[in-house]
C-alpha cells in the first residue's frame, strides 16, 4: 500500500524549522519504507540538511517554496498574502492530486483557512475539528475538537461526533466506537444549551454508538472511544493533561536522583521507569488531524522535536488511505440535523 503513497510537508513551519523535519524523516523511512516525500521550503536551507542524509536522497524531493507563514501570522492574512509560502504550496500538493496528505507544525489558523480554501469542506460539514489521540488506561481515545473552533453550535458538535467516530473506526478498526459529549457532570440537565442540544440529536443516530455525557476524568480511564467537545474545551483539556505529564515525569526524575538510594531504585527498576517516560511522553501522540475536509491534513504541535514530528508523519502515513472521508460524508447524510437547531430548555 505504502510504494505509491507521496506525504507533502510544509518543512518551513514550527518553531525548531526544517532540520526536525529532515531528522524525523530519517526515523520514519525505516518504519514506511517506498513512501516518498515531498519537502517545501527554502532549498539554500533544506539541500544542505539532505546532503548530509545519504538515506533520504531517493526519497526526498524538494520543492522550493521562499516564504513561510509567521507563526503569529492571523489567518486571513496568511491566506490573502501566502500564495508564495510553504505551507500553501504543501496543501497544493494534495489539492492537485501529487500527495495523499500533508504534514504541517506552523500557524494552526493560517493552515486551517488554507486547506478549506484550496481542499473545501466535505459535503454537509459545516466546520472541520482538529482529532487528537489520547492515552487511557486501556488503550486511546480520540478527542476533537482540540483547536480548531472556539465555540461550536449543537449542529457542529454532532458533525464532530460523527467525524470523531469515523476516524476512530479508521484507526482502532472497531466497527461501533463509543461516543460521549464532553461535560460538567453526566446528568441529562447538565451543560449548556448547544450541549444538551447536540445529545437530543446523537440519541437517536442509529448510526453511532452514543452513550451521553461523560466528565474530564472519564477521559484518562478511557470510558469512551471517542470524546466530543468544543476546540477552546479540549485544547485546555489537551495542554494541560500534556503539562501534567511532564510536571510527574519531572517529579519522578527530581526522586529518583536526590539520594543515594533513590538512584539505586532507579536503576534496579529502569526498565519499568523507561516504559513509563515512554507513556506519559507527548510527543509520542503527537499530530492532530483535521477532520472534515476533503483531503487529510495533519496538524503537528509546532514546539515538537524530531521524535514528535515524526509521530505526526506516521499519523500521516496511517490516515491516508483510511477510507476516513467517505466514511463521514456516508455518516452525516444519515444524520438528520434540524433538531440541534432549537436549543433546549
Amino acid at each position: 500500500m505504502n510504494q505509491s503513497l507521496t506525504v507533502s510537508i510544509d518543512a518551513m513551519g514550527g518553531d525548531a524549522g526544517p532540520a526536525i523535519v529532515v531528522d524525523a524523516l530519517l526515523r520514519v523511512v525505516q518504519r514506511h519504507p517506498g513512501v516518498r516525500y515531498l519537502l517545501h521550503g527554502d532549498e539554500a536551507q533544506l539541500k544542505p540538511l539532505l546532503e548530509k542524509r545519504a538515506a533520504l536522497s531517493s526519497l526526498v524531493e524538494i520543492r522550493h517554496s521562499p516564504e513561510r507563514v509567521k507563526m503569529e501570522e492571523k489567518p486571513s492574512i496568511a491566506l490573502r498574502r501566502g500564495r508564495n509560502t510553504s505551507m500553501w504550496h504543501a496543501i497544493e500538493c494534495v489539492a492537485k492530486k501529487e500527495a495523499e496528505v500533508v504534514v504541517s507544525a506552523g500557524n494552526t489558523g493560517a493552515l486551517m483557512a488554507m486547506a478549506m480554501y484550496q481542499l473545501g469542506l466535505i459535503e454537509g460539514i459545516e466546520r472541520p475539528a482538529i482529532a487528537a489521540l489520547w492515552p487511557t488506561k486501556a488503550s486511546q481515545s480520540v478527542v476533537l475538537d482540540v483547536g480548531a473552533n472556539i465555540v461550536a453550535s449543537a449542529d457542529q458538535l454532532v458533525d464532530f461526533a460523527i467525524m470523531g467516530a469515523a476516524f476512530a473506526r479508521a484507526i482502532f478498526h472497531s466497527e461501533t466506537p463509543s461516543v460521549g459529549l464532553l461535560n460538567v457532570g453526566s446528568e441529562d440537565v447538565k451543560g449548556n444549551d448547544a450541549v444538551r442540544a447536540a445529545a437530543q440529536v446523537l440519541r437517536n443516530a442509529t448510526t453511532l454508538n452514543y452513550v451521553g455525557f461523560v466528565e474530564g476524568s472519564d477521559i484518562p480511564e478511557g470510558k469512551v472511544e471517542v470524546i466530543v467537545t468544543d476546540g477552546f474545551t479540549g485544547n485546555i483539556a489537551l495542554k494541560t493533561a500534556e503539562g501534567t505529564a511532564k510536571l510527574i515525569i519531572e517529579y519522578l526524575r527530581a526522586a529518583l536522583t536526590s539520594s543515594f538510594f533513590g538512584k539505586l531504585g532507579a536503576f534496579i527498576a529502569s526498565g519499568a521507569l523507561n516504559s513509563l517516560k515512554r507513556k506519559l511522553d507527548p510527543r509520542a501522540s503527537n499530530g492532530g488531524i483535521f477532520l472534515g475536509l476533503n483531503g487529510v491534513v495533519v496538524k503537528s504541535h509546532g514546539g515538537t522535536d524530531a521524535l514528535g514530528f515524526s509521530s505526526a508523519l506516521d499519523m500521516a502515513i496511517g490516515m491516508a488511505n483510511s477510507g476516513v472521508i467517505p466514511r463521514i460524508a456516508a455518516d452525516r447524510a444519515g444524520i438528520t440535523p434540524q433538531p440541534a437547531a432549537t436549543a433546549v430548555s
